[in-house]
């Protein structure tokens, strides 16, 4: 059954890579959409390093797709070789970590917003879901679903080879505990910076930098601020036992186990996407963009990639417990069994 699963999800992968090569071709020839450079008109698009690209460059993306579709290809046969996964993860963090940029994070942190906004008349100064998923945005999601097939199919066949239990030697729970610490107190830097602007408080900048989100601009980084410090809260589900077992409070579902899928899905991709615009300003700074005076509007941001590690550890650990846990039958044990704390 493991074979088959990694087979499938080889599968899959190489059909997502022959689709985009597909895409690539298309963009050579002279089909509209292409994602970057002139496509790409957003000035934070303007920092891509494939901002000084043409359509032309379709012809590299379905010749780098045809790689990615043989890598796949090779994770299916499951002869242990190291060559394919080592590939597999190289092209998996290209696509994952080095494409997309800052938008995501913004795209996913938006849409709740303007989910609400109609129902309190909220104007939002016109924006709108266009807005915030252009298309060169969506292809960014792209990218990303197929470095986490590729990163999937990559586990599976490790976990064929029978070398999955590496991971579980290494992602303690102890190292959860630590990680989990560490995702809440890292975007709290960026959180004082934005509530301390919504507040009038020139918190790292200038008081010329401060008056130009008078017009509701630092509201707005207020609400980005409230949402991850938020989502901080949340990541110690990943340690405390309502990660595991729905609280009272919650009606139909108190007392239930927890799927392990509900908390990992969400928190994995945040990870992706935190770290993604993290390096985007760590980019960004080296290329000279920012001012040292105005360290408050990019420094806090520069340490997003220790958060998305950090909740990215977290999560794999709560995943290996939770699965372990399984094995041993626990999920079916009451909920008043166990009141620790585990992590």
């Amino acid at each position: 059954m493991t074979i088959f699963t990694s087979r499938r999800q080889g599968y899959v992968a190489a059909l997502w890579a022959l689709t985009y090569g597909a895409l690539g071709v298309g963009w050579a020839l002279g089909a509209p959409g292409y994602p970057w450079g002139a496509g790409d008109p957003d000035p934070i698009g303007a920092l891509s390093i494939l901002t000084g690209t043409t359509p032309g460059f379709g012809w590299a993306i379905a010749a780098c797709c045809l790689v990615t579709a043989i890598t796949a290809l090779a994770l299916t046969r499951g002869s242990g070789r190291r060559t394919p996964v080592i590939a597999a993860w190289t092209i998996a963090a290209l696509l994952v970590l080095v494409i997309p940029d800052s938008r995501l994070m913004m795209g996913v942190a938006y849409t709740p917003l303007l989910l609400v906004a109609p129902v309190f008349g909220w104007g939002l100064g016109g924006t709108t879901f266009a807005d915030v998923w252009p298309w060169p945005v969506l292809n960014q999601l792209v990218c990303v679903l197929g470095g986490l097939l590729l990163a999937a199919a990559a586990l599976a066949y490790r976990r064929d080879g029978g070398r999955d239990e590496e991971r579980g030697r290494w992602f303690t729970p102890e190292r959860g505990r630590v990680a989990v610490y560490v995702a809440i107190a890292v975007p709290l830097v960026y959180c004082a910076t934005r509530w301390a602007w919504a507040l009038g408080i020139p918190l790292g900048v200038n008081a010329e930098f401060l008056a130009e989100g008078e017009d509701g601009l630092w509201l707005a980084g207020a609400y980005l601020a409230t949402f991850g410090a938020l989502g901080g809260l949340l990541t110690l589900g990943l340690t405390q036992r309502w990660g595991e077992i729905f609280p009272r409070w919650i009606p139909g579902l108190r007392g239930r186990m927890v799927p392990p899928l509900l908390a990992v899905v969400p928190a994995g991709f945040a990870s992706i996407i935190i770290t993604v615009a993290g390096l985007a300003y760590i980019r960004w700074t080296v290329a000279g963009r920012f001012a040292l005076a105005e360290w408050g509007a990019w420094l806090p941001e520069c340490f997003w990639p220790i958060w998305g590690a950090a909740l990215a550890t977290a999560t794999i650990c709560y995943h290996l417990r939770r699965r372990c846990d399984g094995h041993q039958g626990s999920a079916v044990r009451p909920p008043h069994a166990d009141h620790s704390i585990r992590s």
